[in-house]
């Protein structure tokens, strides 16, 4: 028998690390008078217990049942879920296999080989192997009226199937870099980076159950800068805010439609994403300063963001 090429090697190699710490959830699902269960995968995050899926995964269940390659099975509780970056927390009340090691999802490059490990049935598990095809890409999640984008979300080529929701997207080290949602559709590879952004949201989910955000109440998207400011601050987009809702924080810090932001609590503010990133629980009700181009003038502003109530 030949010996495996260099690729399969590698794949295997990660497959043979990982499938061991990833787990098939049965979530029960109540609604519409009918009882059931829907399937997941979550990644063994920590050595007492905490694994890490997707927020979509456990719903609003409060506990499910975790069953790894092994054979054991454990009872979970649901320690916190964010809808809004389709990240969950859970506790094991049980032993668990060691944890996943942890990679660094913003030193992906597109084409680098990652592998999907999911545990849809609690079988010995399920890999699939790609490359990275696109980074930066943003998946639009909702929690009752508040919508959101999680950014710098992780596009690849491996296939992923419901099942696979909540499994680990690793790198050639066997590193997890992503947890796989396959809300977009079975086929499509998508994962929310593990990365400074969701690593706050993790530990915030582990301390307190919940992620607080903060508001700013305004619409913007990418726009190019005017030429003698490319120069002055050596980049080539800021935010043009489409619209600003009356009577929100940004309303009443005097931010208006039209308005190019191009920084926030000085740091530079060239995607959505860069916004997003700023608006957590330490934001909330603290004076945020923001400079906008308007007019052919630089105007600066302080904000004073509000809690996000998803309702």
């Amino acid at each position: 028998m030949s010996p495996l090429d260099s690729y399969s090697q590698i794949v295997a190699g990660v497959a043979a690390e990982l499938t061991g710490k990833v787990a098939s959830l049965r979530v029960p699902r109540r609604g519409a008078g009918r009882a059931g269960e829907s399937l997941g995968s979550a990644v063994v995050y920590t050595s007492d217990g905490f694994l890490l899926t997707n927020a979509h995964v456990v719903g609003n269940a409060q506990s499910g049942t975790a069953s790894f390659g092994d054979g054991t099975s454990v009872p979970f509780t649901t320690v916190g879920a964010d809808p809004l970056s389709d990240l969950a927390v859970l506790r094991a009340a049980g032993p668990t296999p060691p944890p996943a090691k942890l990679g660094e999802a913003d030193e992906l490059v597109v084409g680098q080989l990652v592998v999907a490990v999911g545990n849809p049935l609690g079988l010995a598990g399920s890999v699939t192997a790609g490359v990275v095809s696109a980074l930066g890409r943003s998946l639009p999640t909702r929690s009752g009226s508040a919508a959101r984008l999680v950014e710098d979300v992780i596009q690849t080529d491996a296939a992923l199937n419901p099942g696979n929701s909540g499994g680990a997207l690793a790198d050639s080290e066997a590193r997890v870099v992503g947890i796989n949602t396959a809300v977009a559709g079975v086929g499509l590879g998508l994962a929310v980076p593990v990365n400074a952004t969701t690593r706050k949201i993790i530990s915030t989910l582990m301390q307190h159950g919940r992620v607080r955000r903060a508001y700013l109440g305004l619409v913007s998207a990418p726009a190019p800068l005017p030429a003698q400011l490319r120069e002055r601050w050596g980049r080539a987009n800021g935010l043009r805010v489409a619209e600003v809702v009356p009577g929100g924080p940004a309303a009443r810090a005097g931010l208006r439609a039209g308005d190019l932001l191009l920084t926030a609590a000085g740091q530079p503010v060239e995607k959505a994403q860069d916004l997003q990133r700023l608006m957590f629980d330490d934001a909330i009700g603290r004076p945020l300063a923001i400079t906008v181009f308007r007019n052919g003038a630089l105007v600066d502003v302080i904000a004073q963001p509000d809690e996000l109530v998803a309702a």
